[in-house]
């Protein structure tokens, strides 16, 4: 009851339009109360991903608040849509807001335009699964993320195609995002090394209907694998028709696709079989006790199990409020806490390196099985079931 009533007094409504004050800065380990800001999509075509995210923070900053002494930590969301204008705005939402720190931006294309705007006003933001590798070459003070980047995911996807699915003849896709298109390149790169043929190299539009052209292209391959760089909502309508048509090889994707709508975008069955890599780690099923408490208490809050970037959102959130129980509050003072921070997380270790990157590189991999996303773990155990 505690935690549930200290959520409903901090949170507030979506969109970045609280006009409540902050009182950035007021005071330190113990009253008074500090503003965060969540950034990512609530709306929009791949909302869900960012509502995974903005659950975890929400989870976190109620068990904080739940307890005795601490600084109240109020919450603003910024809803993007998953549209880089859009995050631009939002940006400076959050500075008018004198947010203290911001878990997200959660897409590599929004990041891109809002990072700056919050690096130039000294915010710190903690991305929870902005995977862009060049986000982390430009220099940003405030910049951090908490699980590994595209030269992890994309490389790893192609040696898994290569070494553990067999695949010698390929197809590679992607939707033209900043996130899809340098994913998808990362995969081609890697591929060339591993000696695999790109049979099909092609780009689709993410809001079309159709995608015949890059289906007529990839059925007289005859391709062992097929590898998708985009988010789900399109990979689940590409997929339909890709077996619809007649293709019958291997379907992977990566963190932007690892949502269980990418199955009923599909029309179910279809997605059967189907792989998706992600950084990022699923609490369902862990035998971590700290981890499986993080699962119990979000399922208890939401109904639901955690799902991509839940456990990241939790973490990134955690990594704010360690500064803010060591008493910083100011936007300088919390960005060198959290900068220099190194403690268990429940998806995995947080600790940066000097330009923002998590330490550490593991890629895991989920499975759609029985309608189903099923975790099989690491790339170095997973082996698939179809």
């Amino acid at each position: 009851m505690a935690a549930a009533a200290a959520s409903a007094l901090f949170l507030s409504a979506c969109g970045g339009d609280d006009s409540s004050s902050s009182d950035s800065g007021s005071s330190g380990g113990g009253g008074g109360s500090v503003t965060l800001g969540f950034m990512g999509a609530q709306t929009g075509p791949n909302a869900q991903l960012g509502i995974n995210i903005s659950n975890g923070v929400e989870l976190a900053l109620a068990q904080h608040n739940a307890k005795s002494g601490v600084t109240q930590v109020k919450l603003i969301k910024y809803d993007t849509q998953g549209d880089p204008t859009q995050a631009t705005n939002q940006a400076k939402k959050a500075i008018t807001d004198k947010v203290v720190g911001v878990v997200g931006p959660a897409f590599s294309g929004e990041s891109k335009t809002a990072v700056p705007i919050l690096d130039e006003a000294g915010i710190p933001n903690v991305s929870p699964s902005a995977t862009a590798v060049s986000l982390a070459a430009s220099g940003w003070k405030t910049w951090h993320r908490v699980l590994a980047n595209d030269d992890v995911q994309g490389p790893g996807d192609a040696d898994f195609m290569a070494k553990t699915l067999g695949a010698k003849n390929v197809a590679v896709i992607d939707d033209q995002s900043e996130y899809g298109k340098g994913l998808a390149d990362a995969v081609r790169k890697q591929l060339a090394t591993d000696s695999v043929k790109v049979a099909v190299n092609d780009s689709i539009d993410p809001n079309a209907s159709s995608y015949s052209s890059t289906v007529n292209k990839v059925k007289p391959a005859n391709v062992d694998a097929i590898f998708f760089g985009g988010y789900y909502s399109a990979a689940g309508k590409l997929i339909k028709q890709l077996r619809d048509g007649g293709v019958q090889g291997s379907f992977m994707s990566g963190d932007g696709s690892l949502d269980a709508q990418v199955i009923s975008a599909a029309g179910g069955t279809a997605a059967d079989g189907v792989l998706l890599s992600c950084t990022c780690s699923s609490a369902v099923g862990s035998t971590d006790p700290a981890v499986q408490k993080f699962a119990t208490d979000y399922k208890a809050k939401y109904n639901v199990d955690p799902a991509t970037y839940s456990a990241e959102g939790f973490d990134a959130t955690n990594a704010f409020l360690q500064a803010i129980d060591a008493g910083k509050t100011s936007t300088s003072d919390i960005n060198d806490f959290v900068t220099k921070i190194d403690f268990k997380g429940v998806s995995k270790q947080i600790k940066f390196t000097d330009s923002g990157e998590l330490s550490g590189n593991l890629l895991f991999i989920t499975e759609v099985k029985d309608g189903k996303l099923s975790f099989l773990g690491d790339t170095a155990t997973a082996k698939p079931t179809a």
